[in-house]
């Protein structure tokens, strides 16, 4: 796979976000998340949606609220035609009797949603739709075509719409054990010599490799 921008598009390339997103509102933690652009435009136009901060937004207009932020970690793979909702179209107040987003009660209208957060190591499936406000915790797995409208637990598996969770990656224990050792949070060196006990299913192995580095450098 590849990460290389260049007009001739394929399902093998991919857009790799800490090289593109220049919203000052989304926040790319390292330099490895990446989305599956083959069949879209690029990450901020066809995935982000409603989020101020873009080109046009911060040339015409001046936000009439506090904006909510997008934080994207380490090692997250987006899928092509993924929707992430933003609080830019909070504006439908379901408590008044009319939805209708008059401009002059705009700043009445709007409701936040708060952050929205995708972890680190977290795989966001094709078609997918991430509702404003929601936490996907690390290594969660989005299912293609679910709407996401809650939080998602660490490792857990969600699909349907609403999603729902179908599965759990690994048992409890083992992901406990994950989160605790932070994996995403390591240094590139630790990382890079660490890799093949990160792509196995071997918590023990995983944590004595940890062990004996951390020793090791020491």
């Amino acid at each position: 796979m590849s990460g290389h921008q260049d007009t001739e598009k394929h399902w093998s390339k991919v857009e790799i976000l800490a090289d593109t997103v220049k919203n000052p509102n989304i926040h790319i933690r390292g330099k490895n998340s990446y989305y599956s652009n083959a069949w879209t435009g690029s990450f901020e136009e066809s995935v982000v949606r409603y989020h101020y901060g873009d080109e046009y937004s911060l040339a015409h207009w001046e936000t009439l609220w506090e904006i909510d932020q997008l934080y994207i970690g380490d090692y997250v793979c987006i899928g092509a035609e993924a929707v992430i909702l933003m609080g830019g179209n909070h504006t439908h107040r379901t408590d008044w009797f009319g939805l209708y987003p008059f401009p002059e009660m705009i700043a009445e209208a709007y409701l936040a949603k708060g952050d929205t957060v995708i972890e680190d190591g977290a795989w966001i499936g094709m078609r997918a739709m991430i509702m404003p406000g929601v936490t996907i915790g690390e290594g969660a797995i989005i299912a293609s075509g679910a709407l996401v409208t809650k939080s998602v637990a660490p490792y857990t598996i969600v699909a349907g719409n609403p999603a729902a969770p179908i599965k759990q990656r690994f048992s409890a224990a083992t992901t406990e054990q994950l989160l605790a050792l932070k994996i995403y949070q390591w240094e590139k060196a630790k990382f890079v010599a660490l890799k093949q006990y990160i792509c196995s299913d071997d918590i023990d192995k995983l944590m004595e490799a940890a062990k004996l580095y951390d020793e090791n450098q020491a």
